[in-house]
């Protein structure tokens, strides 16, 4: 069973698809051929995603790296679409294509185990009713768990607080003094577009890491062996901009000329009116946007029990050291697109060996 429709969930359910295995309650299900059956179940209204809540604004030109799904490029896009239409047109496109399981919406409430057989099956209980499987694939990824910070004052604030999951456009902040914090893409590709409309300032905790040279694929094998390495040791992963750094792209050296990218140490509380600075003055402030990131959304697995004293899940490759019928796909080192493509595949080979499939 795949748990998410993402490009990770995809992924899995494609190269299920190609390993011989059927959709669960469709055509061939009863063929003793097939080595097995498998469903998609997914959280969203409809195909895409978390690529169906992304900020309008967010164009294709301006999208930090995309990877097509196996067996279908991804067609040449008008730099000015948003991606929350052009992606989510491509994936509802590549479910049909494929004629992939996905039933939705479903919330999955909880997984565990059915007995103490370590090889026996796993209860997925969710809105749609009980499912027993061999197996689960979870690619359930990370939009619906933002991360919000707790700061001192933070509930006397006069203002607006919101998180980048709800952020919408730059026009409604429009004459109004905006507080972005956060050092990742999201943080910084905010600034640039909000910035050219009205007046903004940017918190982190640590000084950014920008990234001179190209981000190419020997940096990007680099970058996934630390965050592998992490999760082996069952530490929780690192954001994505903490091993890659940020990258100037023309788009941001602009918004550096214009001062947009001039940052701040972190501020010390939040007060009504605004935020007090290091030196203790107070700085007016109409909206604080929270570019904090997010944590992956794994809640309906505590069941089993997976995290250890790092705070993390001890990870082998795609599969959960401590439940070997658990994979994780889009989670640590396969959270970018490129990553999550390649683990679907891993985690579907892994999954026939371990299940005893030819």
């Amino acid at each position: 069973m795949v748990l998410g429709a993402g490009q990770a969930g995809l992924s899995t359910a494609s190269h299920l698809r190609r390993r011989g295995f059927v959709p669960a309650g469709g055509d061939g299900a009863d063929d003793p051929k097939a080595p097995g059956t498998y469903l998609v179940l997914d959280g969203e209204e409809g195909p895409g995603g978390a690529w169906r809540h992304r900020w309008r604004s967010l164009r294709m030109a301006t999208v930090n790296g995309i990877a097509q799904l196996p067996g279908m490029p991804v067609p040449e896009p008008d730099p000015c679409a948003p991606s929350s239409e052009f992606l989510v047109d491509y994936f509802a496109r590549y479910e049909d294509e494929f004629d992939l399981p996905v039933l939705r919406p479903v919330k999955v409430r909880r997984v565990e185990r059915e007995d103490d057989d370590p090889r026996g099956r796993l209860r997925v209980e969710t809105s749609a009713g009980t499912f027993s499987t061999r197996a689960v694939v979870n690619a359930t990824g990370t939009w619906r768990k933002p991360f919000w910070p707790i700061y001192p004052g933070q509930e006397t604030f006069a203002g607006r607080q919101l998180h980048v999951a709800d952020y919408v456009a730059a026009e409604e902040f429009d004459g109004q003094h905006v507080a972005v914090v956060g050092g990742g893409i999201s943080a910084v590709q905010l600034l640039d577009e909000i910035s050219q409309l009205t007046t903004t300032s940017w918190f982190t905790r640590r000084e950014p890491v920008w990234r001179e040279d190209d981000f190419d694929a020997d940096a990007g094998r680099q970058a996934v062996a630390m965050v592998e390495e992490r999760v082996r040791q069952g530490l929780p992963p690192q954001s994505v901009v903490s091993v890659t750094g940020l990258l100037r792209t023309p788009t941001l050296r602009a918004a550096q000329e214009r001062g947009a990218l001039d940052r701040r140490p972190m501020f010390t509380e939040i007060v009504p009116q605004g935020v007090r600075l290091v030196d203790g003055s107070v700085l007016a402030v109409d909206v604080i946007l929270w570019a904090t990131g997010f944590r992956a959304a794994l809640d309906h697995l505590a069941p089993l029990g997976l995290r250890g004293h790092g705070g993390g899940i001890r990870m082998e490759g795609t599969q959960v050291a401590d439940e070997p019928r658990l994979h994780l796909v889009g989670y640590g080192p396969s959270s970018s697109t490129i990553g999550a493509n390649r683990a679907g595949r891993a985690a579907v080979t892994a999954l026939v060996n371990e299940l005893g499939i030819p």
